[in-house]
């Protein structure tokens, strides 16, 4: 078993991208085509989506090859003409891509990215680019509802051990972040991104010693004023005297003082309260209380409402998981072919064809209502999202940090309507509205395939 990397990405593929392909090669089908990814809907209790992955998007499209060892893979299955095989040998991708900035917020029907390039290089790329886009923006709008969860008290993403692969957890990661964590236990992620890392102690370090609280002394002394002591192995309102008991010892010592402690069980709002009396009542106001332990939006919330006084929260499984909305609905479909618009008509799930643009109405600093309309449609008053990103295979500019990233979602969360911020959104769901021109284009292609399909007989 191998990880997923340069060499054998481009097989991450699903099978019928590449029937499909071949197909087009044997028909000499390689006019340029437009895809648009979009998410049919949004999953539960989400009143917007954080758009997230376009960075690993345009990183894969860049780099995008067939290595000779995955053309012999796919020539022992038999199913593909040397000349295909041929075509794959030279493949790059020479298309343009215009996609919503990360960290900006989407809703139903909406491109997140339009992908223009010859039929054979953008079906290729379909499964990969759903997997990226689909997955991080489902963390990142999860990490968004924890942020809002959390007001002005901080979180970091502890998900890494129970993410779906190791891939996952690294990108979740990174999704979390620009979702608004400030930070990552996970140390790989810190090296990719430059996350700041955060970390403290497992019990089983406390459990190793035949006493917990020389255990605990033991790491205060190693790590100083970084250190955070979990002191819920046993007691937890005698780990947070045992805290105390250390604080003096190594004040009279002459060394740092640790900087908090963390709750990982139990009612955590309770234990808060009486871990603070204890900590407030032995000359140690400044420790921080730092707490974990199945968090979500939802307890996180009810923490804060109760006025806990819990300085940051790690938040793990159910951040990383998006344990209340595994998936989000995202798909790829055929918008415009060697120049004529496309689209489909199937029940519940009808596109909507040709280039496009989405278009942000604001009226009084906050998001009134978006526009989806023709890509050379004006729409008065409106912000278009979509932005050319790569052209002719390339980027068009440098990749962005994730502090901007971070900052554009508190922005265009910020911007919302009150109903559409709240964990339960209420009353009617964000507008997204055709404009005249794509309305009229749908009709006229409806009619048309109609005609085609049901030719009156008298």
């Amino acid at each position: 078993m191998r990880w997923v990397d340069d060499d054998n990405v481009a097989l991450f593929t699903d099978l019928y991208e590449l029937t499909m392909a071949a197909s087009y090669h044997a028909r000499g089908l390689e006019e340029p085509a437009t895809f648009d990814l979009f998410t049919r809907k949004l999953p539960p209790r989400r009143g917007y989506l954080v758009a997230c992955g376009l960075d690993q998007a345009l990183d894969y499209l860049e780099r995008l090859r067939f290595t000779d060892e995955s053309l012999d893979y796919l020539g022992s299955l038999g199913a593909f003409e040397p000349s295909f095989l041929e075509r794959l040998a030279e493949f790059r991708f020479t298309g343009d891509v215009w996609a919503v900035p990360e960290g900006e917020v989407v809703f139903e029907a909406e491109p997140i990215l339009r992908v223009t390039a010859p039929l054979i290089e953008a079906q290729i790329v379909e499964t990969y680019l759903l997997n990226v886009v689909g997955f991080q923006t489902m963390v990142a709008s999860k990490a968004a509802r924890v942020a809002t969860a959390c007001g002005d008290r901080a979180f970091v993403d502890f998900s890494a051990r129970r993410d779906h692969a190791a891939d996952a957890a690294l990108l979740a990661a990174r999704a979390a972040a620009i979702g608004g964590a400030t930070g990552t236990s996970l140390v790989v992620a810190g090296e990719a991104f430059g996350l700041a890392l955060s970390g403290t102690m497992a019990h089983s370090y406390v459990m190793r010693a035949d006493d917990e609280e020389e255990a605990l002394q033991a790491f205060a002394e190693d790590y100083g004023e970084d250190a955070v002591l979990l002191i819920d192995t046993y007691d937890t309102e005698e780990g947070a005297r045992q805290a105390v008991r250390i604080a003096e010892r190594l004040r009279r010592d002459g060394q740092p003082v640790f900087r908090g402690v963390r709750l990982d069980s139990g009612d955590l709002a309770a234990l808060a309260h009486s871990v603070r009396r204890i900590l407030d009542d032995g000359g140690l106001p400044d420790v921080q209380i730092f707490a974990s332990g199945d968090l979500d939006e939802d307890r996180i919330a009810a923490i804060v409402a109760d006025g806990a006084p819990i300085d940051a929260f790690g938040v793990g499984t159910r951040m990383g998981t998006s344990a209340d909305a595994s998936h989000v609905d995202v798909v790829y479909k055929l918008a415009e072919d060697a120049g004529h618009p496309k689209l489909k008509l199937s029940a519940g799930k009808a596109t909507d064809p040709g280039r496009k643009q989405v278009h942000r109405v604001v009226g009084n600093g906050v998001a009134d209502h978006d526009v989806l309309a023709l890509a050379d449609e004006a729409v008065e008053g409106g912000r278009p999202l979509l932005a050319e990103v790569m052209a002719g295979g390339h980027r068009t500019g440098p990749a962005e940090t994730l502090d901007e990233l971070r900052d554009r979602t508190r922005a265009a969360i910020a911007a919302l309507p009150d109903r559409l911020r709240a964990l339960d959104p209420e009353g009617p769901p964000y507008e997204v509205l055709r404009s005249p021109g794509l309305a009229d284009l749908a009709v006229r292609l409806t009619d048309h395939i109609q005609r085609d399909h049901h030719p009156s007989t008298t």
